[in-house]
């Protein structure tokens, strides 16, 4: 069997799919992304298919040491993403080959089920009671909110206090029916960061994400001593080698590896089992299309420390279309009482409607994130 053909889809909100073709007729998808910088993937996945095409498919581990090592420089997010949905296809096919699963691949599952949580409040968050209740009476135990909007270096108490409230609204209304994850999104710079933390401390939270950049993982030091709450990063890391950093300082409670940008189902089933022999539990980062999240729970069903999945079901980015728009069956997807159930198709165990996702590309955007300013004019972590 060999490597026939490569075909890419960019496709709203943002996201783009990958198709690997080959001669026997079985072909893979993947999901090759980092969100504002699609165009970019796509080149690189072009520049990688002049060494795939008429290669074996099968020999998925070989393919990724010659994408990553193969030349003189490597790493970063474009083209580890674009390492990541070519490895995402590859395993697709190899499950298909041996019509399993790709966790049956990948020493079989290890559990039943998969926790899940859903997004609440958005970018600038609001309506977050509400939105809890609502996520509640669709059966999620679990939500991520966004903490706050900019915020400088030095800022006013009144922000801090206006997450503070946030938090309890939820509290209020459903008590601890409902975990609540709250992302810091690298917006928080380190002196506020170690405020906002302590003085929520008292809503005992399931996890703080990413309460600041990962270039600056030095800092969680002063942040891991004003808080007992989980610490979670890493969406914004690309191989083992970065996470290594982590694993290392111990620092952290939980790492977000995403799929398609660190590498793939290869390279994060690698970085969760080392974060298993440093005590530390996996909450894959994924707030992008169906492609993504199939590898994800792919990994999540052999990785004992994976201990919730992100989905991005009524996410605020999906607006023109949703997660289940790309299905041949949406129903795949199946949450009860706040789990998703595994999936068990050959593969990463769906089927992707080419037909939409070729209509959709027609009304692709070119999506970048917001540009924001502090108060002062100055530019702001978004």
């Amino acid at each position: 069997m060999k490597i026939k053909e490569l075909k890419l889809y960019k496709v709203p909100p943002r996201w783009l799919l990958l198709k690997i073709e080959t001669d026997e007729g079985i072909f893979g998808w993947g999901e090759p992304i980092i969100e504002g910088r699609a165009d970019v993937v796509y080149a690189a996945v072009k520049d990688f298919s002049g060494y795939l095409i008429g290669k074996n498919p099968l020999r998925i581990e070989d393919h990724w040491q010659v994408m990553y090592r193969g030349g003189f420089y490597r790493g970063g997010p474009e083209v580890m993403s674009a390492i990541a949905g070519i490895d995402q296809a590859l395993w697709d096919i190899k499950g298909k080959y041996f019509n399993a699963p790709i966790y049956e691949l990948l020493g079989g599952a290890c559990r039943d089920k998969i926790k899940v949580y859903r997004w609440i409040g958005g970018d600038r968050p609001s309506d977050i009671q509400s939105s809890a209740l609502e996520a509640y009476s669709q059966g999620f135990k679990a939500v991520k909110m966004n903490a706050t909007e900019e915020m400088h270096y030095i800022d006013n108490f009144e922000k801090i206090d206006a997450v503070c409230n946030r938090v309890a609204a939820i509290r209020e209304a459903l008590g601890y029916k409902l975990d609540i994850a709250v992302d810091f999104h690298g917006r928080v710079h380190k002196s506020m960061a170690k405020v906002l933390a302590r003085e929520l401390e008292p809503y005992h939270l399931m996890f703080l994400e990413e309460p600041v950049l990962s270039e600056n993982i030095e800092a969680l030091r002063d942040i891991v001593s004003c808080t007992s709450t989980p610490i979670a990063t890493g969406e914004r890391m690309f191989s083992r080698w970065d996470f290594k950093k982590i694993f290392t300082a111990g620092y952290v409670d939980i790492i977000q590896p995403d799929l398609s940008h660190a590498g793939g189902i290869s390279e994060c089933k690698k970085i969760l089992a080392m974060a298993e022999a440093f005590d530390v539990g996996a909450a894959p980062h994924c707030p992008l299309g169906p492609v993504a999240l199939a590898a994800c729970v792919q990994v999540d069903t052999c990785s004992p420390n994976a201990v919730i999945q992100e989905q991005s079901a009524g996410i605020h980015y999906n607006k023109g279309s949703e997660l289940y728009d790309y299905l041949q069956d949406p129903s795949v997807y199946q949450y009860e009482d706040g789990y998703m159930k595994l999936l068990t198709a050959p593969g990463l165990g769906i089927e992707i409607n080419e037909e939409a996702v070729i209509e959709a590309g027609k009304r692709a955007v070119n999506w970048k994130n917001p540009i924001w300013h502090n108060y002062d004019g100055t530019v702001a972590e978004w």
